[in-house]
């Protein structure tokens, strides 16, 4: 079993919200997550959101902003948000700009040095933490769901998109969508993959994979500020074209007059979780 160490602990809405560090084997370093656990966990074990964040985050973006845990309290659902990247590994380049390396970990496998070896964000997110998480803690194998915002929400989608049996359901707060069409998913996907192994990004592009879609059905929903200033680099209006052209079931949320932030994360989290709510605990 995994050891984890308590960093901090705070009882909220009858439940407790944690955050722990462990040493992870993917990432070849020490990862933290934040998890609130509902006082349901005392007696049964319940379903569990993860929530991905975004550029420039970490475990505690989420947990100290959206308002999140209120509702996770009201349905009896365990939220998970991990750190956004592998930390202190003090690669080369790594702290050099906001929008890649640290913090900016954009939930794909690597395969250019040097960060191939750590920054394997997506397997760490699929595979690691859910088996962390189900070895230490009163959740319910299986009954998960995915969800995040900008960098997060192209996560979120990916993950589900890549492993459609794995989540029961997946949202996203101003995802990117189409990355390998914008600038902050190109200085990824060309530092992560490789600028002439193009032939990889579609594998880590929500867009593209929807073209490719063969599995069971999912549905993907979208939530948009209609005043965020990034939307030339999330492109919702690809994603929604190519779910259409697919015939993938798709809900595009617009929001009048929110933009990018917390703020509006704040304002419409509810709305997710009781979406998710529906898949997991019925």
């Amino acid at each position: 079993m995994t050891i984890l160490t308590k960093i901090s602990s705070n009882k909220m809405f009858g439940g407790v919200q944690n955050v722990f560090a462990h040493d992870s084997k993917e990432l070849g370093c020490s990862m933290k997550f934040a998890i609130f656990i509902p006082q349901e966990c005392g007696y049964s074990k319940v379903p569990v959101i993860y929530w991905l964040s975004g550029l420039e985050c970490n475990e505690t973006n989420c947990i100290q902003k959206s308002g999140i845990q209120r509702y996770a309290a009201e349905y009896g659902i365990v939220i998970v948000c991990p750190d956004t990247s592998p930390r202190g590994l003090n690669l080369p380049g790594e702290k050099d700009s906001w929008d890649f390396g640290e913090g900016a970990g954009f939930y794909v496998d690597a395969t250019e040095t040097p960060w191939n070896k750590n920054y394997r964000m997506y397997s760490y997110v699929t595979s690691e933490l859910i088996d962390v998480i189900n070895a230490n803690f009163p959740v319910i194998p299986g009954k998960q769901s995915i969800m995040g915002h900008s960098m997060g929400g192209h996560g979120a989608l990916i993950c589900a998109l890549k492993n459609p049996n794995l989540y029961r359901s997946v949202s996203a707060f101003a995802p990117i969508c189409n990355p390998s069409q914008g600038a902050w998913g190109k200085k990824a996907l060309e530092g992560y993959l490789g600028a002439e192994n193009k032939g990889l990004w579609p594998q880590w592009d929500a867009t593209e994979l929807v073209k490719s879609y063969s599995g069971p059905p999912i549905e993907l929903f979208i939530d948009q500020g209609a005043a965020d200033p990034f939307l030339t680099q999330l492109l919702p209006e690809n994603l929604i074209d190519a779910c259409k052209d697919t015939q993938i079931p798709a809900i595009l949320q617009m929001r009048e007059g929110y933009d990018h932030s917390y703020y509006y994360i704040a304002t419409f989290i509810g709305k997710h979780v009781a979406y998710h709510a529906e898949y997991l605990c019925n």
